[in-house]
């Protein structure tokens, strides 16, 4: 293990009660196993010391809270600190700022069907949105965005949380973030990466180029042609 690490931010995204804190938890807790520097970031348990003035019922409040978790976990990460973020963070926008402030961020997409959600909801908030109680419930009656192009997605209503974490470690993998050694010791076998070939902007310009040059030599003939 190098003796220098880097941090990054994990960011599981998903509705209330889809198992965004208890895969944070399973993560957190291996990889305080290979020496690790970690936190985790709940949403459920910083409101009163991040935005204790903000009630999160409006757009506007949830992208402040957003912004305010993704700018403490910019702080970790760049400290080296593995830092998970169990946030909801409902909206697209506000992710990939995050994303473009931290760099090292795996955006993980923790799905669940509304019905699941609710059948197993034990704060009894979704019986209450939907019995307009509770006004700008995100899932309910105002919408959660998911993502497009997240890291990993789990469906928690059909995964194991093992299963999800596993996941989630592959990508840490081939993000080059953790290395194979310290996941044979998580895991107990060794893990290959996967590595994604990255497109330059050199590549879209050379292959732009190429499609461009028929059309090029074909104009160039019909000019010869009409100067003859």
């Amino acid at each position: 293990m190098a003796q220098e690490q880097q941090g990054f931010t994990v960011w599981l995204t998903g509705m209330l009660g889809a198992g965004k804190t208890t895969l944070a938890e399973y993560i957190a807790a291996r990889l305080r196993q290979v020496g690790r520097k970690v936190e985790v970031l709940d949403e459920d348990d910083l409101g009163e010391a991040l935005w204790g003035e903000i009630e999160g019922s409006t757009k506007e409040e949830r992208i402040t809270i957003a912004r305010r978790l993704g700018f403490t976990a910019e702080l970790l990460t760049r400290n080296g600190v593995a830092t998970l973020v169990a946030g909801t963070a409902p909206y697209k926008s506000v992710r990939e700022e995050n994303r473009r402030l931290i760099q090292r961020f795996v955006e993980v997409y923790v799905d669940c069907p509304t019905d699941d959600l609710i059948k197993r909801d034990t704060t009894g908030k979704y019986k209450k949105a939907l019995a307009g109680e509770i006004p700008n419930f995100v899932g309910i009656t105002e919408p959660y965005e998911p993502p497009n192009g997240a890291e990993v997605t789990i469906r928690s209503n059909t995964e194991t949380v093992e299963d999800g974490g596993l996941r989630i470690f592959q990508a840490l993998l081939d993000l080059t973030y953790m290395t194979s050694e310290e996941l044979k010791i998580i895991t107990g076998t060794r893990m290959k990466a996967n590595p994604k070939p990255k497109k330059g902007k050199a590549g879209k310009a050379a292959k732009a180029e190429k499609a461009e040059k028929p059309k090029k030599e074909k104009k160039e003939k019909k000019e010869k042609k009409k100067k003859k």
